[in-house]
């Protein structure tokens, strides 16, 4: 799940299957929350880095540090939506692709 966090956040849009896509929408808002807190209040940046570096990837750390949480100002939750797709065809397991809105 964390190398699935750090791709979602580095390329901003991932083709996974459906569960998986459920899952990471409801962590990624999480550490999301996590990183605007840290970014508006001073004292709890580092300790919000050392625990989102255990979550997800260091690049997609930096990434979030960076000008990507300036796009979701304006909103408090639901920065990600999950779009369902017709079933693999090797497996027919349920696909879906997770973006950021």
């Amino acid at each position: 799940m964390k190398t699935l966090l750090g791709s979602l956040i580095m390329s901003e849009k991932i083709i996974t299957t459906e569960a998986k896509a459920k899952e990471a929408k409801l962590l990624i808002d999480k550490i999301i929350n996590k990183a605007k807190k840290s970014k508006a209040d001073s004292k709890l940046k580092v300790s919000t880095v050392r625990g989102l570096k255990n979550k997800i990837p260091s690049g997609a750390v930096d990434k979030l540090r960076g000008d990507f949480l300036n796009k979701f100002n304006k909103r408090k939750s639901g920065y990600t939506r999950v779009v369902k797709l017709p079933p693999r065809k090797s497996d027919s397991a349920k696909i879906a692709v997770i973006e950021f809105v």
